[in-house]
């Protein structure tokens, strides 16, 4: 099990110096370890190239799956004859800017109080570059918001739709009419976080061929900021503004964007889930939702 743990630790991550520095291994015991996988299953799993680089071999690309499944296993055998313990370790939890800064401080809290000796490290990053971790196994999960719900080799945890408002300064001229149209918005300048978040691209795609600068304003704080300072219309999920709203910093416009977005969690597919993952996703799920997620895995996506 050792050896398979290593093996699919390199896969993923396609290096032996950084599975060695996940797992806590010098990195001449990930070599002998692999080594040793490949003599008792009598061939290569690693191609090495030039620059101590390497790739998986057909025969590795056809045990990944298999190693997978079988530590996965092996980790519900473990829960199932050792009883209760209390979570452990560290998750890696890749995470999206408005979902760190104003969902996750009571996640945080439960497990720092509950759960102490488990370790949770969020790394920010835009929709993109997150999903990506966690298909090459840099991060353990991903949370996000996005239009799209379906992201090839992984399984995902949708807790709900997630309300997106467009914003103006109250002196701003679009604030107080009672309706604002796409084209109404197309003429003024619209600002939003980096176009790797999913909720500005619904705004590209509505508001294309548009007259006036779509501005990239980096981050949700400085999107408010710029906002309140008269410089243009902002798109964010409301829970990033409500403050502002209610402080009458910002004013809301009665329009809203054309297609939904979600909150989300995505996993890498047959990826070994421990009780701190499962609990995880349960008590984040209570935090976004409210209510019991719901998974879409093998069956959507091969619909």
């Amino acid at each position: 099990m050792r050896q398979l743990t290593t093996f699919q630790k390199a896969a993923t991550l396609l290096s032996f110096s950084r599975a060695a520095a996940e797992l806590n291994y010098a990195q001449s015991s990930v070599t002998g370890q692999i080594k040793g996988l490949e003599n008792a299953l009598g061939i290569a799993l690693f191609e090495r190239l030039s620059g101590r680089r390497i790739q998986l071999t057909p025969a590795g690309r056809r045990l990944l799956p298999y190693a997978e499944r079988l530590l996965s296993l092996a980790d519900e055998a473990r829960n199932a004859t050792a009883g209760p313990r209390e979570p452990s370790g560290r998750l890696l939890v890749g995470t999206m800017e408005s979902i760190a800064t104003y969902r996750m401080a009571p996640v945080l809290e439960f497990f720092h109080h509950r759960w102490p000796r488990l370790e949770l490290v969020l790394r920010p990053g835009s929709g993109a570059e997150i999903v990506d971790g966690v298909r090459r196994g840099t991060l353990d999960l991903a949370l996000l918001i996005d239009a799209e719900t379906l992201h090839s080799g992984l399984d995902t945890t949708v807790f709900g739709p997630e309300a997106l408002v467009a914003v103006v300064s109250p002196d701003h001229e679009l604030a107080g009419r009672p309706t604002v149209t796409a084209d109404r918005l197309a003429t003024v300048p619209i600002l939003a976080p980096e176009s790797g978040r999913g909720y500005r691209r619904l705004l590209e795609r509505e508001l294309q061929g548009r007259t006036a600068p779509l501005l990239e304003s980096g981050t949700v704080e400085s999107t408010k900021r710029w906002t309140a300072a008269g410089l243009g219309v902002g798109l964010l999920p409301e829970v990033a503004v409500a403050d502002d709203l209610a402080a009458g910093v910002l004013t809301p416009l009665p329009w809203r964007p054309p297609a939904a977005v979600y909150a989300q969690l995505v996993r890498r597919r047959n990826s070994p889930a421990g009780p701190e993952t499962r609990m995880f996703i349960e008590k984040v799920s209570e935090i976004l939702s409210g209510e019991p997620s719901r998974n879409i895995g093998k069956e959507r996506l091969a619909a």
